[in-house]
């Protein structure tokens, strides 16, 4: 393959308008994704990006790239989908070929952006050896993946030849960024307002496509797609979504969810939910007594994102509980805030531990007290809690 045969791709080498760009112009529901803004764009810099299927990485770098196309020339610009190539050898190959045109354009600077490069062995081998030796000093690198322990793996393999790079962690809207999206200022004096549009946020989710009304098979696929990349049996995913959903919200182990398909082993079962968790699907609240936390105790797993919910309890044919959804989307925005979530069992139970924060999530009205400090949300607080917690945050 050679660099002519990349212009597809790179459609601003003859002028003409990228493809994600002008569908996110056609867009209802659209937004300049705060992310963006946090690249370093001086070289050197070595970038990581990654996140979720379909959460809109790629356009994200596309509006970028529209960026910068207004400040330099077209060809100092690269886009590689990593996914159409058969080995790290190709890239490598490319981009001495795009540091040759540089050379030969008089460009000095130089932009190279690597999409889903998780999804390709060894791909760094096709750009280590480039740093090593000094070729990328003047360009500005950015790489996105989908797969979380991957991509952190692949990180590792940049000790001290990053530059001035970034890590970057892409998710579907927060609440608090659902409700800028759709346009209401100041939620907290809007009450009927937020409850409706949390019930919509709910419903679809943060994910670009859902927001604009794109099938949810679009989203399924994608993800369907990523199991049979990692070599995962799409008969077992389904049967362990459906015991995890059906378990939710209470906490379980491996061996309880193996318990409820068709006779697999706990450690296929973990094995799958690992894989659901470095896909961004799931997350995990283990069991945390004092400052002990209880890594072989019953976990409580929650889903990254309302529509993940829902997507995968219709796939799996599992029943979505109420009380689960809202004790997820709880979960979740207090993992985001402070990086951990936990859970706590006595004589009682607290659904969701973080940071200084203990908090109950009930989808009708609390029957009973809790120890002073302990947050109880009925269904109604649900929303205004997300605000408050990500105001300063998200």
């Amino acid at each position: 393959m050679r660099l002519g045969d990349l212009t597809y791709m790179n459609p601003w080498w003859e002028g003409k308008e990228d493809y994600h760009v002008r569908q996110w112009r056609r867009q209802k529901i659209r937004w300049w994704p705060k992310w963006i803004d946090k690249i370093p764009l001086e070289p050197f810099s070595l970038n990581f990006i990654f996140g979720p299927r379909q959460v809109g990485k790629t356009t994200g770098i596309k509006l970028l790239i529209e960026k910068l196309l207004k400040e330099n020339p077209p060809e100092s610009v690269i886009y590689i989908n990593v996914e159409i190539l058969p080995d790290y050898r190709e890239l490598l190959a490319l981009l001495k070929e795009f540091h040759e045109m540089k050379e030969k354009e008089g460009i000095r600077k130089g932009y190279i952006f690597l999409d889903e490069a998780s999804s390709l062995e060894g791909w760094w081998r096709g750009v280590k050896p480039l740093i090593d030796t000094g070729l990328l000093d003047n360009d500005v690198i950015t790489v996105t993946g989908s797969s979380s322990l991957k991509v952190k793996r692949d990180v590792e393999m940049f000790p001290g030849r990053r530059g001035k790079g970034k890590t970057l962690e892409v998710m579907p809207l927060s609440f608090r960024e659902y409700v800028e999206v759709m346009g209401l200022k100041r939620p907290e004096l809007h009450r009927e307002k937020t409850l409706k549009l949390f019930e919509e946020y709910l419903r679809t989710g943060g994910f670009p496509g859902s927001l604009n009304g794109l099938p949810m098979d679009d989203l399924l696929g994608a993800y369907l797609g990523e199991f049979i990349r990692f070599g995962k049996s799409l008969e077992i995913a389904k049967e362990t979504f459906y015991a995890i959903i059906e378990s939710a919200p209470s906490a379980t182990s491996y061996r309880a969810l193996a318990h409820m398909t068709s006779g697999y082993s706990y450690k296929v079962i973990q094995s799958y939910v690992e894989l659901f968790q470095e896909l961004y699907i799931l997350g995990v609240a283990h069991l945390k007594e004092g400052d002990r936390i209880m890594y072989r105790r019953e976990k409580k797993f929650f889903f990254r994102d309302p529509l993940l919910a829902r997507l995968f309890s219709s796939w799996s044919g599992a029943e979505l509980r109420e009380d689960a959804i809202y004790e997820w989307v709880v979960q979740e925005h207090l993992y985001r805030r402070f990086g951990e979530v936990y859970y706590y069992r006595n004589s009682y139970e607290i659904d969701a531990i973080a940071g200084n924060m203990k908090v109950e999530v009930k989808a009708g009205k609390a029957h009973r007290r809790y120890p002073r400090g302990v947050v109880v949300l009925e269904r109604e607080d649900v929303p205004f809690f997300l605000l408050e917690l990500s105001e300063k945050y998200f």
